[in-house]
């Protein structure tokens, strides 16, 4: 079955679906519904059983566990294993799209991303009207892992193509390889009911670990890597409740499993790197090339392609998050090199990359500078409104470049300062920094700074971008 061949707009579903099941590691029952989002919404979960759970966007900053699946989460609300949801939603070009769940984990179904597909096509694919964000991959992207055998290549492609080679040592598995050409042409047929898989020898450890509660026959292929006896089998069946007897088979897989594919667990590792891939938020026109990976690299990957093209991911980023805030404070540290007390921005509210930045400097009476700056009558010294000015402006170059943690900003000029109005407790001062030359390690910038659109100050600022010392 092909998918709309390179969709030029974005798209969501037409109507609320939702599909029931447990979950694999969690062994909870649990709902997922599928509804239909806005333009520029992007990929984003909620779980329905805690108070005030947010709204976690599908992105590889809200990662925090990668053990034996890919969990997401925000501040204590966490949410376990979404590839498989994540693959079906990216394979059937999706864009936008409101996914809530009745607990922590979505259901397993039977291991593969076919019941998720199914029921998006159930819904129905609508195409919106805003286009499509694609990330063009024009330069090699390699992520190693040389003691495990781990290797991760993205080369320039003329559309998202995957090949992928797995050697698990092991008689009933062995060396496996695949290639997935085209997401519209290959997807839903042969790559969205490959099953999850485990070996024999990994349960009692998955099991002790607290993991695969939800785990059975029915949703995960068991490969057999070593002779057991008739008491591992009777202790494995008590384990899981499992009534009926159960043999190793002679294809090799517990109980005889038949193989949708002749290689399928390499074309689960696929299916699990895409929906890993989903994570940078944005789909890609490149071709990955996967020796051995799983969660752990495929992440990895995704954060350096982060890294790397991260210019032209921020474009998308103020579409998406509407009224979020653009780079809160954590992401300001991650670039500009001051601490309290001499941070003076708060908020990044916009960014166009190698252009234009807006922020937000929240003045209180804490400041330490009103304790000797007119403590009677306290107002920011200018000198420190133009530092603010200076750091929105630092923020705008180096975020501009590559690898900006590296970098520093030292300020060699200013010219055609202005101030028109002080500034006092309560007030929130909005900064616009404008880039207008950047050439040879050296720019200018003219920012100007606001209280209530009201003018404040302006200055012109000359500039050099140096490496930072170890």
């Amino acid at each position: 079955m092909a998918v709309n061949h390179n969709p030029r707009y974005q798209r969501t579903i037409k109507e609320e679906v939702s599909i029931k099941g447990i979950g694999l590691h969690t062994g909870v029952e649990t709902t997922a519904i599928f509804k239909p989002a806005p333009e520029n919404f992007g990929i984003r979960f909620k779980r329905l059983d805690l108070k005030d759970c947010p709204e976690i966007i599908a992105d590889i900053d809200h990662v925090i566990d990668i053990s034996r699946g890919t969990t997401i989460g925000q501040n204590d609300f966490r949410i376990h294993t979404v590839e498989h949801i994540l693959a079906a939603v990216v394979g059937l070009h999706i864009d936008n799209i409101h996914i809530e769940l009745t607990e922590k984990e979505p259901p397993v179904m039977d291991g593969s991303a076919q019941p998720f597909v199914d029921i998006l096509l159930q819904a129905g694919i609508e195409k919106q009207k805003a286009p499509k964000h694609e990330l063009i991959i024009d330069k090699t992207i390699t992520y190693s892992e040389p003691e495990r055998g781990v290797d991760i290549h993205v080369l320039p492609s003329d559309c998202f193509r995957i090949t992928f080679m797995t050697d698990y040592q092991q008689p009933s598995l062995g060396t496996q390889y695949t290639a997935m050409y085209s997401l519209d042409e290959d997807f839903v047929e042969e790559f969205a009911p490959s099953r999850t898989f485990c070996f024999f020898s990994e349960i009692m450890a998955l099991k002790e670990q607290g993991l695969i509660k939800g785990g059975n026959l029915d949703n995960a292929v068991v490969f057999m890597d070593r002779d057991v006896n008739e008491g591992e089998i009777e202790h494995l069946q008590d384990m899981f409740g499992i009534d009926s007897k159960i043999l190793p088979g002679k294809n090799g897989t517990l109980n005889g499993t038949s193989l949708r594919f002749q290689n399928e667990p390499v074309r689960h590792k696929v299916l699990d790197l895409i929906g890993d891939v989903a994570l940078l938020g944005m789909p890609i026109r490149g071709h990955i090339i996967a020796a051995r990976s799983g969660h752990a690299a495929n992440v990895e990957l995704v954060k350096k392609i982060k890294q790397t093209y991260s210019k032209k991911l921020a474009i998308k980023k103020p579409e998406q998050e509407h009224d979020q805030v653009k780079f809160n404070i954590q992401e300001i540290l991650q670039i500009l090199p001051h601490r309290y007390p001499f941070l003076l921005i708060d908020r990044i509210i916009s960014l166009e990359p190698g252009k234009v930045v807006n922020a937000i400097k929240n003045v209180s009476m804490n400041e330490p500078f009103f304790q000797g700056h007119f403590p009677g009558q306290p107002v920011m010294p200018g000198v420190l409104i133009l530092e603010a000015m200076a750091q929105a402006g630092g923020f705008l170059v180096l975020h501009s470049i590559d690898n900006p943690e590296t970098k520093l900003m030292y300020f060699t000029g200013i010219n055609k300062s202005r101030f028109k109005r002080i500034v006092t407790p309560g007030d929130q001062v909005h900064f616009e920094v404008t880039l207008e030359k950047f050439r040879m390690g050296t720019c200018k910038i003219h920012g100007r700074a606001k209280v209530n659109d009201e003018f404040v100050a302006e200055a012109e600022m000359l500039a050099s971008v140096v490496d930072r010392e170890n």
